[in-house]
C-alpha cells in the first residue's frame, strides 16, 4: 500500500482542487483499505481495489456535501486564483478549465488514463463499467475539451504550437503580403 501512495495522490487529485483535500481521500481510503484488508482478494490488483475505494469514497463525501451544506460549492475559495500571463500558463489553464468542465465519468477516465497511464481493463474496473463504455467515455472526454479549446483534432494543437515557435509565424505572415 505504501509503494501506492504517490499513484493515491495523483488519482485524488482529479477529485480535489485543494492538495489537503486530496491529501484527506487518500488518508481515508487508506484507513479504510486497511481495516477492509481481509476482503481484498490476492491475485488482484492492489492499485485498483484502492482506486475503487477512492472512487467510492469520494462519490459518499460529494452526496453528504450536497445534502448537508447547498451553498458550498458556489464557495469563493474554491474558484481558482489569477494566474503569471505567460502563454503556457494561460493555455494550461485553458486546459484545466476544459477537463473540469467535462461530465465526471468522463473526466475521471480521461485522468485515469491519460494522466495516470492505468489501462483500459483497469479503469474499466475502478470505474465499475465495460472497457468498451471505457473508450467511448474517454473518446467523448477528448473531443469535449478539443470542442471547448476551439480545436477541431489533437493535431491541430500540435501543428499550431509548432507554427508560433521558432518565428515561423513571422515568415507566414511575411508570405501572405
Amino acid at each position: 500500500m505504501v509503494d501506492l501512495i504517490p499513484a493515491l495522490r495523483a488519482f485524488a487529485r482529479t477529485f480535489c482542487r485543494n492538495q489537503a483535500d486530496a491529501d484527506d481521500l487518500v488518508q481515508e481510503t487508506l484507513a479504510k483499505g486497511i481495516a477492509n484488508i481481509d476482503k481484498y482478494e490476492p491475485g488482484t490488483r492492489m492499485k485498483s481495489w484502492l482506486f475503487t475505494i477512492m472512487r467510492n469514497t469520494y462519490n459518499t463525501r460529494i452526496k453528504v456535501a450536497v445534502r448537508e451544506a447547498p451553498g458550498l460549492l458556489d464557495c469563493a475559495s474554491a474558484r481558482p486564483i489569477a494566474e503569471a500571463t505567460q502563454e503556457w500558463s494561460v493555455q494550461g489553464r485553458e486546459v484545466a478549465e476544459a477537463v473540469e468542465r467535462l461530465p465526471e465519468h468522463q473526466r475521471e477516465v480521461l485522468m485515469l488514463i491519460g494522466v495516470l497511464g492505468v489501462s483500459y481493463e483497469e479503469t474499466a474496473e475502478i470505474c465499475g463499467c465495460a472497457v468498451g463504455t471505457v473508450k467511448s467515455r474517454l473518446n467523448r472526454a477528448r473531443a469535449g475539451v478539443l470542442e471547448a479549446l476551439g480545436e477541431t483534432s489533437s493535431r491541430s494543437l500540435v501543428e499550431k504550437r509548432n507554427r508560433f515557435s521558432d518565428g515561423h509565424l513571422l515568415e507566414e505572415s511575411a508570405r501572405r503580403r
